[in-house]
């Protein structure tokens, strides 16, 4: 395609628009592309609820979000309150005999996790599921100060009392799981688990009369579907998690003690002491829900764990104080959907280098650029985070990112060439969007810096544009004229 002429200086410029009417309307135009790149926001959310649902989908039939907590012995007690009713017109106070429940968390409380990881996929959706095997051991001491509680030694019932463990959602459980007393195995029942995990999960009854100091063995397996959590229960609490899953995310009320995290894994060591909980090892009410706090990748907010369960279960029992929580992610190295988040946030910076370029050849260069092809290319530029998304949702982030930004350099290319009569000009531009694509892919995979980059970039191209318009004529057509002393 050959280069466009020189314009002839002596050609009548009645229909010339001025370098300021030009950039106006190329700002309106790039103003006006921001309510497409509104909808592909709308889209991205829109597919993130469609994975978020296809998730919750296969932990239907596989387990949800697991939360782990105790051994603890509930210990009835007989209790005398006063109640008031309403006899022949009159109000009576009697005395009645009540049963209620002592909490006591373990002595000593330990336990390796081990957690197996599991890719599973419904449609063009995937999800992290996993296994977790937990063998614990723990110990229990009847405090001998009980009388502290307001509880007299007689009126316990000890040949009633129950070991429970809490299992937020009991559909995860999977066979040989077992629980030992004093070396003495003991059948689980279902339900019967804590408040804290939404009294759901599994206990066993236990005759205490001797209150001997008692040891409790327990192994349990649970499948769960995202966050593994576990609430810590005793005097001394120290838990060993180990999983092959490589990028883990720590969070939750306590971080660990210490943690190796590899290529191969991770393991996770805590040591929680009850000073740290806050709670004391003998309670007269269970701990309601903990809430978890996360951190890391998009999420930093506070959860309530099994809030729904809790509000049908009788929570006036919740006396006790709120359990804490740590937390386990099994996240995924790159969220693809957070990944499109973040790249269509610079997508007015695309559109803005794109048209100062096309704004450079048109007021300086001579090439004429029409409004309709400011707003063709800027549709362009927008298509390309539609393409990243769907393409992302079948063959992962870094394929879709090169398929899609090379699917619209091609085509601003080949238009570009043919709006600036020149293939020189086109290859320039395409140099240009190379290069903003290959900075954006960068300024993605560095979060800590996306910012300083990104203003130094954005400051050099201000500085950039500035020194190539410093001679034209804003308000008329053309360069000014330069005095001849100059």
């Amino acid at each position: 395609m050959p280069e466009n002429p020189s314009p002839d200086p002596s050609a009548p410029a009645r229909n010339e628009r001025s370098p300021g009417v030009k950039l106006a309307i190329a700002v309106l135009i790039a103003v006006a592309l921001m309510v497409p790149l509104l909808m592909v926001y709308s889209l991205l959310w829109d597919r993130q609820d469609q994975a978020q649902t296809a998730q919750v989908s296969i932990g239907q039939g596989w387990g949800g979000q697991q939360t782990i907590g105790g051994p603890v012995i509930v210990i009835p007690y007989r209790a005398t309150e006063q109640q008031t009713v309403t006899e022949n017109g009159r109000d009576v106070t009697r005395a009645v005999t009540v049963v209620r429940n002592l909490y006591l968390s373990p002595q000593a409380n330990t336990a390796e996790v081990e957690i197996k990881p599991e890719k599973r996929r419904k449609a063009i959706y995937e999800t992290v599921v996993y296994e977790s095997a937990i063998s614990g051991s723990a110990e229990f001491v009847l405090p001998a100060d009980i009388a502290r509680y307001g509880v007299t030694r007689d009126a316990l019932l000890l040949d009633r009392a129950e070991v429970r463990l809490g299992i937020s959602d009991a559909r995860g459980l999977v066979g040989g799981n077992s629980l030992t007393v004093d070396g003495t195995a003991v059948p689980l029942q279902p339900g019967k688990g804590l408040l804290s995990t939404g009294n759901s999960g599994t206990f066993a009854f236990v005759d205490w009369s001797a209150a001997a100091p008692m040891k409790v063995d327990y192994k349990i397996g649970v499948r769960g579907l995202g966050d593994f959590r576990l609430i810590p229960r005793g005097v001394d609490t120290r838990w060993t998690v180990k999983s092959s899953w490589p990028n883990p995310s720590f969070g939750g009320d306590f971080l660990p003690t210490a943690r190796t995290v590899k290529a191969d894994g991770f393991t996770a060591t805590y040591a929680i002491p009850n000073l740290a909980l806050g709670q004391a090892q003998l309670l007269t009410g269970d701990l309601s829900p903990p809430q978890v706090r996360y951190g890391g990748g998009n999420r930093d907010y506070l959860e309530p764990v099994a809030v729904e369960a809790v509000a049908d279960s009788g929570a006036s029992e919740a006396s006790g104080g709120t359990a804490k929580a740590i937390a386990i992610s099994l996240i995924e190295p790159v969220d693809l959907y957070s990944q499109v988040d973040r790249s269509i946030k610079y997508g007015f910076l695309f559109i803005g280098f794109t048209f100062v370029a096309f704004l450079m050849f048109d007021i300086i260069a001579g090439a004429r650029v029409a409004p309709a092809e400011y707003l063709l290319t800027g549709v362009a530029l927008i298509l390309f985070f539609v393409l990243l998304l769907a393409f992302a949702e079948v063959i992962g982030f870094t394929p879709a990112y090169l398929v899609a930004s090379g699917g619209i350099i091609g085509l601003l290319a080949a238009y570009s060439a043919a709006v600036l009569k020149s293939w020189k000009r086109a290859r320039f531009l395409a140099a240009l969007l190379i290069g903003l694509y290959a900075l954006l892919y960068v300024l993605l995979n560095l979060e800590a810096y996306s910012l300083l980059i990104g203003s130094v970039l954005m400051f050099v191209a201000l500085a950039g544009v500035m020194y190539m318009t410093r001679g034209v004529d804003w308000g008329g057509v053309g360069k000014k004229e330069q005095p001849a002393a100059a």
